[in-house]
């Protein structure tokens, strides 16, 4: 049977592929358990410093292979589709706790659950053939899925997520730039280069300082003041500052080099 992701390791970078493109990558239950797996095991792996997430085929992901979770009858009926709406949700919430920054390179369709894993990723390039929607409206169902309801106001603003979330209807590449919904519209033959370009500039970056980032945005998005948000920077600042990585970049910067980090 073929593997529903490919990982790649590229010393701190690592790429993982949905690979399931015959079914435009569709989540079926073998994905899904395959993901949560993969982004679990990134909580042990600090020598992952950054993860680049794409797709085989014409398609990123578009959403649920709906004959791709068995009831072997052992569940009632609401018993099966809350399990698997549970295990395609926990993979959302692997990738908000995992420490490594999340580059997501997405072209083609990202439908429903697909359109939240570009959502639920921390950087999004798309190709000039992305279009997403949450899809989950379309089909009887509410449009609020899998962090839709969550992601999407506090990166387009209330008024475009209301009328994304209400309708189901597709937003493109083009205007999903204009929105600040991907940092750039890239051409797909370039969309691995540009995205390893911008890992290698994290790289240069120390990798505890690059982990306590991505945790304090992922904090303060939420923070209950501006007050409470200074005080998890200024704890993180304060704990750095007495690393070995901080004294090294300080060293660098006064040699005029590129600091040597140890991640101590």
């Amino acid at each position: 049977m073929t593997n529903p992701i490919l990982i790649e390791q590229r010393g701190a970078i690592e790429i993982l592929t949905l690979n399931r493109p015959e079914k435009l990558n569709t989540m079926n239950e073998a994905m899904i358990f395959a993901l949560q797996d993969y982004f679990r095991e990134l909580q042990k792996r600090p020598d992952i410093r950054v993860v680049l997430f794409r797709a085989e085929g014409r398609a990123f992901c578009a959403g649920l292979d709906i004959g791709g979770w068995k009831n072997d009858g052992s569940q009632g009926q609401v018993q099966h589709v809350w399990r698997t709406q549970r295990s395609i949700a926990t993979v959302m919430q692997l990738m908000r706790q995992c420490p490594q920054p999340i580059i997501a390179l997405a072209q083609g369709a990202a439908c429903g659950g697909g359109f939240s894993l570009l959502l639920a990723s921390d950087v999004r390039y798309g190709a000039p053939s992305l279009k997403m929607n949450a899809a989950y409206i379309k089909i009887g169902l509410g449009g609020c899925d899998m962090g839709s309801s969550y992601f999407l106001p506090r990166m387009v603003g209330a008024s475009i997520a209301s009328e994304l979330i209400l309708t189901g209807r597709f937003i493109h590449a083009e205007r999903a730039e204009k929105c600040g919904l991907i940092s750039e519209m890239v051409d797909e033959k370039k969309l691995l280069s540009t995205g390893l370009a911008l890992a290698e500039e994290m790289l240069d970056t120390a990798p505890m300082g690059l982990r306590l980032s991505k945790d304090a945005l992922n904090r303060n998005i939420d923070a209950q003041s501006f007050e409470a948000a200074l005080a998890i920077e200024d704890r993180q600042q304060v704990m750095l500052s007495m690393t070995e990585d901080s004294r090294e970049a300080a060293k660098a910067f006064f040699a005029k080099r590129k600091p040597d980090y140890k991640d101590r």
